[in-house]
């Protein structure tokens, strides 16, 4: 690979500076690098950031194809700026054994747009009853260390005591669905005013809560690790904050989503906005952004659910759950928490880089932009503003509830490892 200067771009947001990357790395930064021998992209007032990792994709693949393949989900991540991706196990079959995460982890070294980690599942098919080969997913080529039912909660106790015990033998993390299911049985919506004057069966906030709670004293009883994925409430945020208090080993994550949308938005009955959990209320979506921004939600993760469009395309109560986010989280977490003064370009990079890397153990991603350090990189202007046109997305799937929104930022350039997957906006 060739050297490639990165003129002038604003260092997780801060004052200009040269990058030269020379093959996989990063040789220098600095004011006025030389660019000898080097393709320059002229960067001027843009912002450079570590490449993002997503610790919740669904890449679907294997077995529905028709919503999404490792191929077409890893080209919307270098899209929108992902240079890993954490592969959920809700696939068919399920990735509960070392032979299909291995499956998932070849074809993601094959498609060579963004590292792909497959996450395993916690129980044999997703169903509960017996924990899954945990050990030997972690021993096989792809080294899974995070483990999860997500689409279901793992809701027997003992189960979950058992997989926080199994994983903290090897350092791997549960990343649990907080769902309590007799709670939500029926359940449309969120729970709320807005479900009581639709007729839409309610999701109460205490279905995630209680979970949660069990689950922070299950990882404090056993001292092992457990992950919130998609959190969605104030209360869940409160647990959250208290089990950190008290030195559990908890961290947790919120969807770009869910610092957005509200449920306000189903009173137009349009699918694109069934999501599991639901959207909540607009107190909801307060206290989760200033929970990522005081560190309480450690990191923003996608949850990028692609459906193909008769799955999404019919009426209400029939409709998949779920919505695409690789190709426009970064856009999101500007217009909420960067553009509100919430967090810092250097806060984006701790919350979508850094610390689900971190938590992932997802080696050589998530590193500073430091000489010496993997040529991980996205580069983001800012200025843009633009609507949002899901023709144009990567992903084969195009359930976006933003179509239509403006929104602002655009991932100009990804490069994994030196090498350019997103040129101009364009994949290589």
């Amino acid at each position: 690979m060739s050297k490639i200067l990165i003129r002038g771009a604003r260092v997780l947001g801060g004052e200009p500076q040269d990058v030269l990357i020379d093959g996989e790395t990063i040789e220098a930064v600095g004011a006025s690098l030389s660019a000898e021998g080097a393709t320059v992209v002229e960067a001027d007032g843009k912002v450079l950031l570590p490449g993002l990792v997503d610790l919740h994709t669904h890449l679907r693949e294997p077995g529905r194809e028709d919503s999404e393949t490792v191929l077409t989900g890893t080209r919307a991540a270098a899209s929108g700026g992902y240079t890993t991706v954490f592969a959920m196990a809700n696939t068919f079959p399920v990735a509960d054994t070392a032979g299909v995460v291995e499956q998932v982890w070849r074809l993601g070294k094959e498609s060579g747009y963004c590292d792909v980690q497959p996450i395993g599942a916690v129980t044999v098919g997703l169903e509960g009853k017996k924990l899954a080969e945990l050990g030997a997913m972690h021993e096989s080529a792809a080294g899974v260390t995070v483990f999860s039912d997500d689409g279901k909660c793992v809701d027997d106790a003992v189960m979950m005591r058992r997989a926080l015990e199994y994983v903290k033998a090897f350092g791997g993390v549960v990343a649990q669905h907080a769902q309590e299911p007799r709670l939500t049985e029926g359940a449309q919506m969120n729970e709320g005013v807005v479900s009581a004057e639709l007729g839409l069966g309610g999701w109460p906030a205490v279905a995630e809560e209680s979970i949660i709670a069990r689950d922070v004293l299950l990882a404090e009883h056993v001292g092992s690790r457990v992950h919130i994925c998609h959190l969605s409430t104030a209360g869940s945020v409160e647990i959250v904050r208290w089990a950190k208090s008290r030195g559990i080993d908890v961290t947790a994550e919120v969807t770009p989503h869910h610092l957005l949308l509200t449920d306000e938005l189903v009173r137009s009955y349009n699918p694109v906005y069934k999501v599991n959990p639901p959207l909540r209320t607009e107190a909801d979506v307060m206290a989760l952004r200033e929970a990522l921004a005081d560190g309480t939600i450690d990191i923003v993760a996608t949850d990028h659910a692609p459906h193909p469009h008769e799955d999404k395309d019919c009426e209400w109560a029939a409709a998949a759950m779920g919505m695409v986010g690789l190709e426009t989280a970064l856009s999101v977490v500007q217009h909420t928490m960067v553009d509100t003064g919430l967090l810092t370009w250097a806060g984006v990079a701790d919350r979508m880089s850094a610390k689900p890397a971190e938590i992932g153990q997802a080696r050589g991603q998530g590193r500073p932009v430091a000489p010496g350090e993997p040529a991980n990189l996205t580069l983001v202007d800012p200025a843009y503003r633009g609507a949002v046109d899901p023709a144009g997305f990567a992903s084969r799937s195009r359930n976006t509830p933003y179509e239509g929104r403006e929104l602002p930022g655009r991932v100009t350039h990804t490069w994994l490892r030196g090498r350019a997957t997103l040129v101009d906006g364009k994949l290589q």
